[in-house]
């Protein structure tokens, strides 16, 4: 693979939480030198909804010699609201794509048909992923149209104003995305249990369209059985008990996560996909300062860490050991996939 790269979250809204709620550009800095140097990552995806966040990360980590693939997103709002922010963060792009015209890639969204309003019938991603009526609408093509009309309006409207290449960050079995208009194909490709021995031929569907083929978002989250669970590992939370509890017995397991990543890995080389991104490098802790968080979480019996698909495990009362600085520790998938990075 060309591209070594893994995702990094600078605050992405997802059901009302701010996945980064403090950024700290000397953090923010450091964790990219890491990514670079200790990852061995030769570039970066950086997903988030405030613009300027993301340009500023992107403008360090270009700095720093990574290339750059540029992720602002904004969920849960309308079409027209939605293609107004893109456009306004190709604009910002721009500039950076002006000073390193050959590093730099523009995502004009992420998985659109699950977290846009208007293509999906239901008010938020639970309501959608809960109807069991939607699941085989889409595996028959009743949403494909509005996804591509709407991915024809936002590439054109995003080439207006950038002048580099662009993709979109469709989803592996759900999204039929017309490729003919973008620079690379790019595919959110989790691998579960349904797919476990055809992942491989999955992910070769996507070079018939003659394109370099990108891996936008895999990974595996941290506990045993996690690696049957793909893109839906996280969901073993019941978040609306006090506090949240597991809907299951899940057991921690960092091996778990190290193997199957770098499984993932090995069979993106074999493919001859054009490079992959890991999901995500930190996932940082949740905010305790706010009292009513902290007494949500107070009992807590649970590892935080389970339903995370974090390279890191994030801390919010101690430092790691490892990068003393940092409010985080490396974990056994940060071993592997540095490993196999500077390896192949």
């Amino acid at each position: 693979m060309r591209l070594k790269g893994v995702n990094y979250d600078v605050g992405r809204l997802l059901e009302g939480h701010l996945t980064r709620q403090k950024y700290d550009a000397e953090v923010v800095h450091h964790e990219l030198e890491i990514i670079k140097d200790d990852l061995h990552c030769n570039s970066v995806k950086i997903q988030g909804l405030d613009i300027g966040r993301v340009m500023m990360t992107a403008e360090d980590a270009l700095k720093q010699g990574l290339d750059v693939w540029v992720a602002p997103e904004m969920f849960e709002e309308s079409e027209e609201k939605t293609l107004e922010y893109v456009v306004e963060a190709a604009a910002a792009a721009e500039t950076l794509r002006a000073r390193w015209p050959d590093r730099l890639v523009f995502s004009i969204g992420t998985e659109l048909t699950l977290f846009m309003q208007g293509i999906l019938p239901g008010k938020n991603l639970a309501e959608r992923l809960g109807n069991p009526a939607i699941w085989g609408k889409l595996k028959a093509g009743a949403y494909t149209k509005p996804l591509n009309q709407f991915l024809a309006r936002a590439n054109e409207a995003v080439r207006r104003v950038f002048g580099g290449l662009v993709t979109y960050a469709s989803v592996a079995r759900v999204e039929t995305v017309d490729w003919s208009i973008f620079d690379y194909v790019c595919v959110d490709a989790y691998r579960d249990k349904l797919v476990k021995n055809s992942f491989g031929d999955l992910v070769k569907q996507y070079l018939a369209y003659d394109k370099p083929v990108v891996i936008g978002e895999f990974g595996c989250c941290t506990y045993k059985g996690a690696e049957d669970r793909g893109g839906m590992g996280w969901d073993v939370v019941d978040w609306s008990k006090t506090p949240p509890r597991l809907k299951g017995e899940y057991v921690y397991d960092q091996a778990v996560q190290a193997r199957e990543i770098a499984e993932n890995l090995r069979i993106f080389d074999e493919v001859g996909v054009e490079g992959a991104f890991v999901f995500t490098f930190v996932q940082p802790a949740i905010d305790v300062s706010d009292p009513a968080i902290a007494k949500m979480l107070k009992g807590l019996e649970f590892d935080p860490d389970i339903p995370s698909y974090s390279l890191v495990r994030s801390y919010n009362d101690r430092r790691g050991t490892t990068y003393p600085e940092m409010m985080w520790e490396p974990k056994e998938s940060f071993k592997a996939v540095a490993a196999y990075f500077a390896g192949h």
